[in-house]
């Protein structure tokens, strides 16, 4: 009889357990949706959040993680993938609790999301900030662009055969310091930005760096070629101060990079900004792009070289699906572009080009 009644107990609990998972996950859930209505529904919530709960929760979160030397969002996934496994091993003929635990998981890596990152989607954009003309403009335009940006690139390659010193995570943060000095925007704290050990997850998804959410961590792929490190790092740290467009991301990876006491960080962001340019330029008039592109240094064209040689090594399906899924996910974000939206940071090379 007693022995029953142990088993019932243990019922029972199991049963209290589960109802517990649920509601915590719908909890959860609730508050994301909740959030997720708010900011897009409702005039300047998204602008509030950003600028008065979000800097909150990267002091405390990203300042938290930040004291970790390695990135916590990476050994975390693996660690989560590992647990989850291990969970349903041990629960298998408990389907039950399995499933609850996982919508648990799940509904908290969804709020989680939409605290960290989904509601600054809606908040008023960087270039709303800056006195700066976005206009179509014309080829001959955008030719001088490409003119301006192949000379830097030039001046600049020089500088960096005298330069040894290159501490890119460190450098990486001090440039966007810098940077906020100049936009209030962008100023207060940031953790360094970390590189991710294994980073050929990233590149077999042709990503150089990847923000976290649930961490508030700025994640770079170490692999890639050198030159990409500097912009990629700093337009990752600009996602934690609430710009989430990649278009403008990449403009204020530039405006830190080029800005920089560094030179191969000078280097790294004009560099990319020649590409965006020239590659717009290409679409328009492929000779003189291509006669701009044979103007640069062998040692750039040698970057260059090796920079489409590192993505040619990475290109396949696994590629091409993670370019869909990132493309959803923009768009689902309001970004209607989609991956397309990382073209327009020309449109504003072009408007800051004309105020220099």
């Amino acid at each position: 009889m007693s022995q029953g009644k142990k088993s019932i107990q243990k019922s029972n609990k199991r049963v209290i357990t589960r109802k517990t998972r649920l509601l915590a996950g719908s909890l959860f859930l609730a508050i994301s949706l909740i959030l997720q209505i708010a900011a897009r529904r409702v005039p300047g919530f998204g602008q509030w959040y950003a600028v008065t709960i979000y800097p909150v929760l990267v002091r405390i979160i990203g300042g938290f993680f930040g004291l970790f030397p390695f990135s916590v969002t990476e050994f975390g996934l693996y660690g989560l993938i590992l647990g989850i496994i291990w969970y349903g091993i041990l629960h298998i003929r408990r389907p039950k609790d399995f499933c609850t635990t996982l919508f648990l998981i799940t509904a908290f890596l969804a709020c989680s999301y939409t605290v960290n990152c989904g509601v600054n989607y809606y908040r008023k954009s960087f270039s709303d900030y800056l006195d700066l003309e976005i206009r179509d403009s014309s080829i001959e335009e955008l030719e001088a662009l490409c003119v301006f940006l192949t000379e830097q690139v030039t001046n600049t390659a020089k500088e960096v055969e005298w330069e040894t010193d290159r501490d890119f995570i460190r450098q990486a943060k001090a440039d966007m310091e810098k940077l906020g000095m100049r936009y209030p925007q962008l100023s207060g704290f940031y953790p360094l930005p970390k590189p991710v050990m294994v980073s050929e997850i990233l590149s077999y998804q042709s990503l150089t760096g990847v923000y976290s959410p649930f961490t508030i961590e700025a994640n770079y792929n170490q692999d890639i070629t050198a030159y990409n490190i500097p912009h990629t790092a700093c337009h990752e740290l600009s996602h934690l101060k609430g710009f989430m467009r990649e278009d403008e991301a990449n403009f204020i990876g530039y405006l830190a990079c080029v800005g920089s006491d560094c030179a191969y960080s000078r280097y790294s962001g004009y560099l990319a900004g020649f590409i965006y340019a020239n590659n717009a330029l290409f679409r328009q008039n492929p000779d003189r792009a291509s006669e701009l592109h044979a103007s640069l240094p062998e040692s750039v064209r040698k970057d260059l070289q090796d920079n489409n040689a590192f993505w040619d090594r990475h290109e396949g399906k696994i590629s091409e699906a993670a370019t869909r899924v990132n493309d959803t996910y923009l768009k689902a974000n309001s970004q209607s572009e989609g991956v397309k939206s990382y073209g327009r940071v020309v449109d504003l090379l072009l408007a800051y080009y004309r105020v220099r």
